[in-house]
């Protein structure tokens, strides 16, 4: 049976009630049925456009740092977040449908833009960690519509009405956006030990306090003498967009023939939206908000 079909700057389909991108279907049976969680995985989660390249390169540091390794020599010079925690469905499923992951020394860290529904059974059923990073849905939107309609070669001004019925509609990459944010949530309640649920606007306005949560969680926390010395700040400066955007290597690189790692770095900032929403368009992205977290104790 032929799958439905649209369009949210690449083809969709939609597979197991999410619109799941075409060059990436194969991928996503293959690591359903071929991949096995180890109880040390951690893995990041998350819908696109919604800070996905920055809390990679925040969540390896933390895990990499050491006392003898100064945050200057980071690998982060020379790889981009993408090469270090890498995609399943996007990276490395899609090059080879049966990988060999078990000589990778714990903790595996891995990254899916999967619905929770759609994991396979092991990432759900083991004592791995996720991590799942969100955004509100107005900037979500306005990051993604101008990143998708930019790889289109779309006149931003003409593709935007479009782009966002499609979103309000819930036909996103991987969407619906607030079934993709609710189904996270609701297991952060359910089973806090092992999905820990991030705001992208926490991290922005007390990222120290957000990434000592982080350590906690992932069970490497930072020490009493790592605070003092500024060690939390300095992976946070380190990492911060701006920084990230001068290292040589997002400036002229890729991490895969399709992308350029330049292309995953915008403004990163919080409320850019209302430089770009109608009042009309605020009206009607609320209200659909309002329906979706009606009840479950999220808000942004």
């Amino acid at each position: 049976m032929e799958l439905p079909q649209a369009s949210y700057g690449y083809e969709m389909c939609l597979s197991e009630k999410f619109w799941c991108p075409e060059f990436s279907l194969e991928a996503v049976i293959a690591l359903q049925s071929h991949f096995e969680a180890h109880d040390t995985d951690i893995f990041v989660i998350n819908m696109p456009k919604t800070g996905t390249t920055w809390f990679k390169s925040l969540l390896y540091t933390l895990l990499n740092r050491c006392d003898n390794h100064h945050l200057s020599n980071t690998p982060l010079q020379t790889y981009s977040p993408h090469e270090l925690i890498s995609s399943l469905e996007i990276m490395i499923y899609t090059k080879d449908k049966t990988p060999d992951l078990t000589k990778i020394p714990p903790p595996r860290l891995f990254s899916t833009h999967l619905p929770y529904a759609s994991l396979p059974e092991s990432v759900k059923n083991s004592k791995c960690k996720i991590i799942y990073v969100t955004r509100n849905p107005f900037d979500t939107f306005v990051s993604s519509w101008l990143y998708y309609s930019k790889l289109e070669k779309l006149d931003i001004h003409t593709s935007r009405d479009d782009y966002f019925d499609k979103f309000c509609q819930g036909r996103s990459l991987y969407g619906p956006f607030f079934d993709h944010v609710v189904g996270y949530w609701k297991e952060s309640l359910e089973r806090p030990q092992k999905v820990l649920f991030l705001k992208y606007e926490d991290l922005k306005e007390d990222g120290a306090l957000q990434l000592k949560r982080v350590g906690e969680f992932v069970e490497h926390p930072f020490s009493k003498q790592e605070e003092e010395q500024g060690v939390v700040q300095g992976i946070i400066n380190l990492c911060s967009i701006g920084s990230l955007k001068e290292m040589e290597v997002n400036k002229k690189g890729k991490c895969d023939p399709d992308f350029d790692n330049k292309s995953f770095f915008r403004k990163g900032v919080v409320g850019d939206w209302v430089n770009y929403l109608t009042p009309p368009m605020v009206e009607r992205l609320t209200k659909i908000m309002d329906e979706n977290f009606n009840g479950s104790g999220l808000s942004f």
